[in-house]
């Protein structure tokens, strides 16, 4: 079986080993492999961490490569085509990407401890409003959760659909090729096995798989 490269992206304080499952179901079920590219939101900036996403990218020398981000792994994925548009073709997948900005996290910031610890990436990407927009030729799916498990359920006492992190309204971006929202948490979808077949079919077909 030919393997297609996935680039993983994890989110803020996550180390990428927390992608296991997901990246084994996507080889198992896909033949896709996926490569985790680590960064620290805390003490590094954007343009450094999309800088060494572009080294590993070259370095697999790969005829085509898909992108699959969580949280704020989506929005390294965005900032990285943006400066570095020419790229092998493929497609990308979010999984509760806070597209337009985060409640929770622009509320935990507002204790100064965590603030520090969020860093500058953090406070470019999700403390401001921003309105983004998908303008790259490579599809991009995006998943969000509905199931509020998670301190930021609390934090932003949100009023609608979320996933305990992000609500589903943050993860939308306009240019997306589909969005489906599914009943888990912002860390349950890297264990659900629902989120990966959509994920796997999303990257090698363009589209979520046909839901009622």
């Amino acid at each position: 079986m030919n393997l297609t490269h996935v680039v993983y992206v994890h989110g803020l304080w996550m180390p990428g080993q927390e992608s296991l499952i997901l990246r084994q179901r996507l080889a198992h079920e896909f033949g896709l492999t996926l490569q985790v590219f680590r960064y620290s939101a805390a003490s590094a900036s954007m343009n450094n961490v999309t800088e060494r996403l572009a080294g590993l990218v070259r370095e697999l020398q790969a005829p085509a490569v898909h992108f699959l981000g969580h949280s704020l792994g989506g929005l390294v994925i965005y900032r990285f085509l943006e400066r570095f548009p020419e790229q092998p073709p493929g497609r990308v997948v979010f999984l509760g990407t806070p597209c337009v900005a985060s409640r929770a996290a622009q509320s935990a910031a507002s204790f100064a401890p965590v603030a520090h610890l969020m860093g500058q990436s953090v406070a470019q990407e999700l403390l401001q409003p921003h309105e983004r927009r998908w303008v790259h030729a490579r599809p991009l799916g995006i998943i969000a959760g509905s199931q509020p498990l998670g301190v930021g359920q609390l934090l932003a006492d949100f009023a609608e659909e979320n996933d305990g992190t992000v609500a589903v309204s943050e993860t939308r971006m306009p240019g997306a090729t589909d969005h489906i929202v599914l009943p888990v948490s912002h860390l349950g979808m890297l264990l659900s096995a629902r989120v990966a077949r959509q994920t796997g079919t999303f990257l090698t077909q363009g589209l979520f798989a046909l839901r009622p």
